[in-house]
């Protein structure tokens, strides 16, 4: 199971708690995982990522591992310490202003 955590706005939204598990079948991406996470919480669709596009929102991050994950690739693998569960996916609102 992969662990997901996500910001408290989208924790009220979807639900759910700071973390959650998933399943992810096949190469473990951050496409795959943001798949599983709209496929369990549809109310977090368009939330993270643009519907039409698939890209990340400007104002969310990805972090796993003490990297900042946020402009690799989303079909780039993961660290194994994310695919085993040791680690979790961060999904991050970033802060703007002045």
């Amino acid at each position: 199971m992969i662990r997901v955590t996500i910001p408290v706005h989208l924790r009220t939204l979807a639900g759910a708690g700071k973390e959650v598990s998933l399943r992810v079948d096949g190469p473990v991406t951050q496409r795959a995982i943001l798949d599983a996470l709209e496929a369990a919480y549809p109310t977090l669709r368009g939330t993270v990522r643009d519907r039409a596009s698939g890209q990340r929102r400007p104002l969310v991050r990805f972090f796993a591992c003490g990297q900042d994950l946020s402009h690799e690739s989303p079909d780039a693998p993961l660290p194994d310490a994310v695919a085993t569960g040791a680690e979790p996916f961060l999904i991050v609102g970033a802060m703007a202003g002045g």
